[in-house]
């Protein structure tokens, strides 16, 4: 991979990263902290994108430590940036992994897989073309 392919990645914590379970911390979900390891080491920026703030914010960014991933940047865009923490604002990435995206989140297998372009490897089948296909899971 090249300089051109790293990106930036703002994850969601609560219902991405973990399970929904605010204000505590959920079960990690699935390959979350394996898929952000290996994001981590192909060079891609990954970045805490969260509604928490103080000791909540706390925990989560504790709780990912504890497994392994430290963030480029928590709630904002790169590491020096200075702005009013009492609001929640968008940052800038090339790609936002949330729990509430229009269909929901993805399984982090198929998260990798699709920033990295890799052709995946559970269920091969071809699905049909069609106007809604873009809608079937």
């Amino acid at each position: 991979m090249n300089f051109q392919d790293k990106l930036v990645i703002a994850i969601d914590f609560d219902g991405t990263i973990v399970e929904d379970a605010f204000p505590k911390v959920g079960k990690p979900r699935i390959f979350a902290f394996e898929t952000m390891k290996r994001l981590q080491q192909d060079g891609h920026r990954v970045i805490l994108w969260t509604y928490r703030s103080g000791s909540k914010l706390d925990d989560a960014v504790d709780f990912c430590k504890d497994n392994g991933i430290t963030f480029y940047a928590v709630n904002q865009s790169f590491p020096e940036e200075k702005y009013d923490n009492s609001v929640s604002r968008k940052i800038y990435a090339d790609i936002y992994i949330d729990d509430r995206n229009i269909g929901g989140v993805l399984g982090w297998g198929e998260v990798y897989q699709l920033i990295t372009k890799e052709e995946p490897t559970m269920n091969t089948t071809k699905q049909k073309k069609g106007f809604f296909s873009f809608l079937k899971r």
